[in-house]
C-alpha cells in the first residue's frame, strides 16, 4: 500500500468524444516538467489535443465534425412494432 493508503481514490469519468473528467482540485505535470495547478470540484482534462487552453480543455472537440451518417427516416416511416 502506498502512503496514500487512507485517502480516498480520485474519480476519473471517461466521455466518449470528450475530455476526462477528473474530481479536483488537481496538480497536473507535463512532459516538459511544468505543472498547471486547477482548484475547482471537477476538472475537465483535454483527451483530444485540440484545446488552447491544453492540458485543460476548451471544448475544441465540438468542433470537429461528425462522421457523415446516411439520410435519416422520417419518424413513423418504418413498419410498426410487434408487425411483420
Amino acid at each position: 500500500m502506498s502512503a496514500n493508503a487512507d485517502r480516498d481514490a480520485t474519480r476519473v469519468v471517461v466521455v466518449p468524444g470528450g475530455p476526462l473528467l477528473v474530481e479536483g482540485p488537481v496538480e497536473v505535470v507535463l512532459p516538459d516538467g511544468t505543472v498547471r495547478v486547477s482548484e475547482r470540484p471537477v476538472v475537465a482534462l483535454c483527451a483530444c489535443r485540440r484545446s488552447r487552453t491544453y492540458p485543460f480543455c476548451d471544448t475544441s472537440h465540438r468542433r470537429r465534425g461528425r462522421p457523415a451518417r446516411g439520410p435519416e427516416k422520417p419518424r413513423g416511416s418504418g413498419p410498426a412494432v410487434g408487425q411483420g
